[in-house]
């Protein structure tokens, strides 16, 4: 993910036939005359800035959201007031889903650097599916997709310790990154360490000691929110936990 600060409003105004992100987006796998009649109910709104908010917790459902440039997160609001961070959302992915059940949103969607996101009416979305097999087959391989993820995360967030869990997010963003032709090494995390504790279910000190450790132990370098894998063997290991993290910890 590149570290970009500006976004032209012209630059978000590719139609998907020519969009880089099509072979991860809707539009992968249909026909050219398909492209266009998805294409023709698309809104590419302004550039979001960080804090921008695409839609709110408690907001009625009307459209989902694909993050064309950028990043965004995803958070909802505990009984004391602050936020539980849901997920973070890469160029390509789908955001918006949680308002289709109810009709209302549960969570809300925050920029957390620049971006660009393209608006697909809910509505318009159906009446297409109906007439486009191969789009309503594309709608449930995301929705499937994400599915699938939030498990995976649901399995690190539930058995796993600390220092696996900080290597486990690190390969998930690295093979994302890797998906969408970007460096699987070399790259900015958007969010904040307390954003990723928060996430991860780790206090803001465990995730800055971990990267401490990481970087000491030869696995990665960082350098603010610049991170480089040195060493993505060994993170695999840690995260499936196999690494010496776990060994040091039970010696401790």
């Amino acid at each position: 993910m590149s570290h970009q600060t500006v976004i032209s409003i012209e630059s978000i105004r590719i139609a998907c036939r020519n969009c880089t992100l099509s072979s991860l987006c809707l539009p992968m796998g249909l026909a050219p005359e398909d492209v266009e009649r998805l294409d023709g109910i698309i809104r590419r709104t302004r550039p979001l800035r960080r804090g921008d908010r695409p839609f709110q917790e408690g907001e009625r459902f009307r459209s989902l959201f694909v993050v064309k440039t950028g990043s965004l997160k995803t958070f909802a609001a505990t009984r004391d007031g602050s936020e539980q961070v849901l997920g973070f959302h890469l160029p390509g992915e789908l955001i918006g889903l949680d308002g289709i059940d109810k009709g209302v949103h549960a969570c809300t969607a925050s920029a957390l650097e620049t971006s660009a996101i393209c608006e697909i009416p809910f509505g318009q979305l159906e009446e297409l599916t109906a007439l486009i097999p191969s789009l309503q087959h594309q709608m449930y391989r995301l929705l499937s997709k994400e599915i699938g993820h939030d498990t995976d995360m649901l399995l690190v967030l539930g058995k796993k310790t600390a220092e696996e869990r900080l290597a486990a997010f690190l390969l998930d963003f690295s093979q994302r990154l890797h998906r969408r032709g970007l460096s699987a090494t070399d790259f900015y995390l958007s969010m904040s360490r307390h954003e990723i504790g928060n996430y991860l279910g780790l206090a803001v000190e465990t995730v800055s000691r971990l990267f401490t450790r990481f970087q000491d132990d030869g696995l990665v370098h960082v350098e603010r929110k610049h991170i480089r894998l040195l060493d993505l063997g060994a993170l695999e290991a840690i995260a499936n936990g196999q690494g010496p993290c776990r060994h040091q910890q039970q010696q401790r």
